[in-house]
């Protein structure tokens, strides 16, 4: 039994690792679990913004907002009941992390709207 559980976890431990390694060699956009993941080209600050003004300019309804110098977090919902999430975190003077995640397991082509959206708006 512990050797079919040992099996079963590398199989699926194996898959993760590749979208993971495949993600990491030259992709700029990855999707891990769910989230959609990327590196802007803008300062901390002007990211936020843009966020902000894609969110608005959707229409969700803001949840939350919260922020400091190095993050920030947006919560949104849409007409739906969908819940929007994206964290921002500062990575150098010029570049920002953004993470992207819509309800409980992602929803790729809505996630690729709303970073298509934020980009627009930088």
């Amino acid at each position: 039994m512990a050797a079919s559980l040992l099996l079963t976890s590398l199989f699926f431990t194996t898959g993760c690792i590749a979208l993971l390694a495949g993600a990491g060699a030259g992709a700029t956009v990855a999707y891990v679990r769910g989230d959609l993941d990327v590196t802007l080209d803008s300062g901390f600050a002007q990211a936020v913004r843009a966020a902000e003004k894609a969110l608005a300019e959707l229409k969700y309804a803001k949840i939350s907002a919260n922020q400091d110098a190095l993050q920030a977090t947006l919560i949104s919902r849409t007409s739906s009941d969908q819940r929007i999430e994206l964290y921002l975190e500062r990575a150098t003077a010029h570049t920002t992390k953004l993470k992207i995640r819509v309800g409980t397991f992602g929803e790729e082509t809505l996630q690729q709207q709303i970073l298509a959206l934020v980009k627009s708006k930088l």
